[in-house]
């Protein structure tokens, strides 16, 4: 008997000893690699259907025949299953499961407690002592909210320690966006009303603010107080032009769906998009377009379900298992009810959903289907684009790469101002697309300042060093990149090589980009540690691009690490906060004083002294840490 038939005897066995109970089971190849993850009601019937039916030579039945190994972990229920699930989806991203990207937290924007609260961007955990609305979809839309609530209902937006130590209203008070709190030029008591048509607003209860305002208004005029009338009818006009600009009819909503999340999904070219569209409070806040891995693998393993369906089943449990879950969900598609349940009983939130909306809900939805086919269009015209560039440099190089699809480029730069806290980069190009997970900052010591080269030799030691031991060991999984840049010319290139040679390194790998005459963008040259010619590509030329791009992509990335350590050198950094007797109200004191560390740093003692709560030894004691 075969190995291959002893294999397949053995997971017969052991399917056939699974449970008839909900569990999350493993499919793992030979390498030892995660070919798919799955939940089942009943494990025993859900995995017994991959090796009972004849897949033939579907994409199932390809990965059927490439399992080698099974591994399951059996749950108390569906639901944390799906919880399981999509943890370990996230966690190992399957060739056969539909993959959606962790992003970002979403932001959200934030009410801090306080005398006189304030309105504030957030994103990241919540506290309990605040307040909070959202989820938003960008930073733009929580942005966007938080000036339209500085022009309706002027609440501040300052930090605590400048609210503490205002003498004076700030410019947002002369051009009507605060009402000046900090200098009690508002009563608690108004601002405090403020606060609550404010949350009222975000709630979605635009018509009960409206009324009250107008109430307002009309006791202001019966008092003949004409200019406080004034004032509240301009909110009122405010307000009413942003309700107008969102075009929602309430009434089609319901009291209990201001909330609602509107999904619509785009299949092309092999590519999927999701896009989702998010109403808080009645007001659409805007949309965000994701875009899956695996689509074509995992669509074919999810049977007898419409690929469509599969991605858009697939984002909601990994969008919703961990997040915030609306009530109400708009979808391009129908989904499976028993996923809806099983996120309600995970979330405990009722989630229902509707796939053939009307009204205002099918206006959204239209919207949200427009989103997604022009943010797929986009994404493959740039693929596509990107694609051309990757063959273009590879045609250009001559290249002895077996597939494009896997060419890996890795870029190095270094950065300095005159030699001071030097920094080196390296960023990764792969899969015809910048890899930013990848990319890798080096702190540069132990050599003169401003030595580009042996900064260079250094962060190519430190970079491959370990690598060139592993392939000298006959490590199996070790690979090189198929092209290392280093931003220079000959000099760097002869550096580099030198490396390489100590390494036992292939030095066809080295090359560098060398700016043309006059540093002019379209001027490069590139220069080979082989002993190759040096190449001069058009300025219009695919592969430049592409050059460019990642040299660019180096260039800001070293920057950037730069210029943030320079300041923590120039600044002290973290040094104030690590003086013992300089707590976070002292500190507060000291850069609102002196704007910031920079102005502390170079104060003197008696300046130090003259702060309150700062003393003679004290002050001595700062001025020593920060010099």
């Amino acid at each position: 008997m075969t190995d291959a038939a002893v294999d397949r005897d053995r997971l017969q066995a052991e399917v056939a000893a699974l449970p008839l109970r909900p569990g999350v089971y493993r499919f793992f190849d030979e390498a030892g690699s995660v070919l798919y993850v799955g939940k089942a009601r009943s494990l025993k019937k859900r995995v017994s259907s991959y090796f009972h039916k004849d897949h033939g030579g579907t994409r199932i039945g390809v990965m059927v025949g490439r399992i080698a190994r099974l591994e399951t972990t059996v749950v108390r229920s569906e639901a944390e299953a799906l919880l399981l699930e999509n943890n370990l989806i996230k966690a190992l991203a399957p060739k056969f499961n539909i993959v959606f990207r962790d992003d970002k937290s979403y932001p959200y924007l934030k009410l801090v407690s306080g005398p006189f609260p304030r309105v504030a961007y957030y994103r990241g955990s919540v506290d309990k002592r605040h307040r909070y609305f959202g989820p938003y979809p960008s930073a733009w839309a929580v942005k966007d909210s938080i000036q339209l609530i500085q022009k309706v209902f002027r609440l501040r937006t300052c930090e605590d320690t400048v609210f503490a130590n205002r003498s004076r209203p700030c410019l947002l008070y002369q051009i009507k966006r605060c009402s000046g709190p900090c200098v009690k030029l508002v009563t608690a008591e108004d601002y405090a009303r403020d606060v609550a048509d404010t949350e009222r607003f975000l709630r979605g209860d635009t018509q009960e603010v409206l009324d009250e305002l107008q109430q307002r208004m009309m006791a202001h005029a019966e008092a003949q107080q004409y200019e406080q009338a004034a004032a509240v009818r301009d909110q009122i006009g405010s307000l009413s032009r942003v309700l107008h600009q969102q075009s929602v009819d309430e009434s089609s909503l319901g009291a209990n769906s201001r909330d609602v999340d509107i999904l619509a999904v785009r299949l092309k070219g092999g590519r999927a998009c999701v896009n989702l569209a998010m109403v808080r409070g009645g007001r659409h806040l805007g949309d965000r377009a994701y875009f899956p891995a695996h689509v074509e693998d995992a669509s074919a393993v999810a049977e007898a379900v419409e690929p469509e369906v599969a991605v858009l089943e697939a984002f909601i449990a990994q969008h919703y298992v961990d997040g915030f879950v609306p009530p109400q969900l708009v979808t391009s598609h129908a989904v499976d009810a028993q996923l809806l349940e099983l996120l309600a009983e995970h979330s405990g939130v009722k989630v229902t959903a509707q796939h053939q909306p009307r009204e205002q809900r099918r206006i959204w939805l239209e919207m949200a289907c427009n989103g997604a086919d022009l943010a797929l269009a986009r994404l493959l015209a740039e693929e596509g684009s990107q694609r051309e560039r990757t063959r273009a440099l590879g045609e250009a190089l001559n290249l002895d790469v077996p597939d494009l699809d896997t060419l890996r480029i890795e870029c190095f730069d270094i950065s300095h101002t005159a030699g001071e806290a030097t920094q080196a980069s390296c960023v990764v190009f792969e899969n015809h697309q910048m890899q930013p997970a990848q990319y890798r900052r080096y702190n540069i010591d132990g050599i003169t300042g401003g030595d580009d080269y042996a900064a260079m030799r250094q962060v190519l030691m430190r970079r491959y060093a370990k690598l060139a031991e592993a392939l000298a060991a006959g490590g199996e999984n070790v690979r090189l990149p198929d092209l290392v840049f280093v931003d220079g010319g000959r000099g760097q290139v002869a550096m580099a090589r030198e490396v390489f040679a100590e390494l036992g390194l292939d030095l066809s790998l080295i090359v560098g980009v060398e700016k043309g005459e006059g540093r002019k963008v379209g001027l490069e040259e590139l220069v080979f540690a082989d002993g190759r010619e040096r190449v001069s590509l058009g300025h219009d030329s695919a592969a430049l691009m592409l050059v460019a791009q990642i040299r660019d992509e180096a260039h800001r990335f070293a920057i950037t690490g730069m210029r943030a350590r320079r300041a923590s050198v120039r600044t002290g950094g973290s040094r104030l906060e690590d003086i013992p007797g300089v707590g976070p109200k002292k500190r507060a004191r000291l850069l609102q004083r002196f704007g910031g560390v920079r102005g502390v740093t170079h104060a003197s003692v008696d300046d130090l002294a003259s702060v309150d709560g700062i003393s003679r030894p004290l002050a001595e004691e700062i001025y020593r840490v920060l010099h």
